[in-house]
């Protein structure tokens, strides 16, 4: 059940149905997730200010839902292994790859690096080794890209962790995390 409620855009304060509308009109609906991070139009407003952002950096949008989609494994988080699923397949991202992204895993060798600096990243809360670091670089990635990704993960943990606490109701099809966090540990 989930434990956070979810906002009501016609009941909404102002502020918080305008950043509703703007959702609305960019993705043709409102997912839980923003519905109820909207009890606190501060923290949606954050949120879309920072995914707004990131998005427009030089990580592409398919590299982008990889990285969710290893956060979301790393940390448990259905929600967003559902939503970022969905999300990589209209990046062009595959099923059996979104899957494997899951766990930290690419068919691509420069993504399956860049993956599991982030399941590292994830893992040492920011305690990267230097071999990792140089392995992301040798591997293509430069500083702008290495600041993005520790950028896309940091949004991800954000959106993890808030549909822990909330029990945020996954309205996309349902993509389980369970196996994946067991291969994290």
């Amino acid at each position: 059940m989930q434990r956070i409620a979810q906002i009501d855009a016609a009941t909404a304060p102002a502020k918080t149905q305008d950043l509703l509308a703007a959702v609305t009109k960019q993705m043709g609906g409102v997912p839980n997730l923003l519905k109820t991070m909207a009890q606190s139009s501060a923290a949606l407003s954050g949120y879309l200010g920072f995914a707004g952002a990131i998005s427009g950096g030089t990580l592409t949008s398919a590299l982008r839902e990889q990285i969710a989609l290893t956060v979301a494994g790393a940390n448990a988080c259905d929600y967003c292994a559902s939503a970022h699923t969905m999300l990589a397949k209209g990046a062009g991202v595959d099923k059996a790859e979104a899957a494997e992204n899951l766990h930290g895993r690419s068919s691509d060798p420069k993504t399956t690096t860049a993956l599991t600096f982030v399941r590292e990243l994830v893992r040492t809360r920011g305690h990267v080794s230097d071999a990792s670091l140089k392995d992301l670089t040798a591997a293509g990635f430069d500083q702008e890209a290495v600041v993005e990704i520790v950028a896309n993960v940091a949004l991800n943990i954000f959106t993890n962790y808030f549909n822990h606490v909330a029990a945020t109701e996954v309205d996309f099809p349902l993509v389980s995390t369970r196996a994946a966090a067991v291969a994290a540990a």
